[in-house]
């Protein structure tokens, strides 16, 4: 990995922006994070994973999403789903089980190819009703899906050091080792943040403008990103000044991601406020916006939990328990075409913080 860091070092005076670090820290071919053989999904860390998404956690996850993705293909009337980040395959096989013959296509969209063996080896059972592609078609129809994708797509930091606003990067310390770097630049958070303490926070160019494309290219349909986060008020607050950057792994979390390169996750909490913006400006509604926990009552979780043993139930319940992923976790829905009351916003929708 050093030399790609080196190269790009060079190529600005010895100098990067933190989103194109996170870019080959995590998507180089081979080598970053998310295209190497690492296990990253699993419960425990003794199976080599560094950690634990909703499907893997409980299969009831994805049954119950599969009513809100059920909902949306009979709206929108189309038969395919899209999934983006597909990771182990666990979601796609929980909506394809739950989902059967309304499904005529489901469409994986991943960069990367280990994880694509993996999702493939999952997904046999389906045959050519599932399919991989790198890159979104100039036009689709359908459902999207995207369980804990934008958190890992890059960011620029941002650090309000002495009242002055800097982009905070990478550069090579004399000793070899990657550090932190500060330049004067142009660039704000979507919101002034009171107060003149140091702060150090991220804006979300490639998530929004990821959004954005998406709702170009989705002729007709509809779109569910499921995420940790906070609307821009809680986002920019001001006692938020340590950002949210974060590494994942073994099951460990720490807040040096310039460290281990490759060899770990590295997310920052999702800027909702700028997602539904991005969204909105680029022609798609909002359907809906709430926590996670209300999301999965709102789609039937408890009558799914209901018909399961113990232990089920009780990995169940971490996906709406307060302190787990109930209420970090955020889900925001959005449609090209005729909106409808979608049944996974029916209760608890927090548009109006957005």
């Amino acid at each position: 990995m050093d030399p790609i860091i080196d190269a790009a070092l060079a190529r600005g005076d010895g100098w990067m922006p933190f989103d194109r670090f996170m870019d080959i820290a995590l998507y180089t071919p081979g080598l970053g994070y998310y295209a190497n053989a690492l296990t990253k999904f699993g419960v425990m860390p003794r199976s080599g994973s560094d950690f634990v998404t909703a499907p893997e956690l409980s299969p009831l996850f994805g049954r119950t999403l599969a009513v809100a993705v059920g909902d949306a293909l009979s709206h929108t009337g189309t038969q395919e789903v899209w999934e983006f980040g597909a990771g182990s395959g666990a979601l796609a096989a929980q909506l394809l089980g739950a989902l059967g013959e309304r499904v005529a296509r489901y469409t994986i969209v991943d960069l990367s190819g280990t994880l694509r063996e993996r999702q493939q080896r999952a997904l046999a059972a389906w045959g050519d009703k599932v399919r991989w592609v790198s890159e979104l078609p100039d036009a689709m129809d359908g459902v999207v899906v995207g369980n804990e994708v934008l958190d890992a797509m890059p960011v620029k930091l941002l650090a309000r050091v002495g009242g002055k606003w800097f982009e905070r990067g990478v550069a090579r310390a004399p000793d070899g080792s990657l550090v932190h770097a500060d330049q004067p630049t142009d660039l704000r958070p979507p919101l002034e943040v009171p107060g003149d303490h140091d702060y150090l926070t991220e804006i979300h160019l490639p998530a929004e403008a990821f959004v954005a494309t998406l709702a170009e290219r989705l002729a007709n349909g509809a779109a569910f990103f499921l995420d940790y986060g906070f609307p821009e008020s809680e986002y920019y607050h001001p006692q938020r000044h340590m950002g949210t950057v974060m590494c994942h792994r073994g099951h460990q979390a720490d807040g040096n991601a310039l460290a281990d390169v490759g060899l770990k996750d590295i997310t920052a909490h999702v800027n909702f406020t700028g997602v539904a913006l991005a969204g909105q400006e680029a022609g798609m509604t909002v359907l809906g916006y709430c926590s996670q926990a209300r999301f999965l009552l709102n789609c039937g979780l408890l009558a799914q939990m209901e018909e399961a043993d113990t232990p089920q139930r009780a990995m169940a319940a971490r996906l709406v328990h307060e302190h787990e992923m109930g209420e970090l976790f955020k889900v925001i829905g959005f449609c090209n075409g005729e909106p409808w009351d979608a049944v996974g916003f029916t209760e608890g929708d927090r548009s109006h913080t957005l």
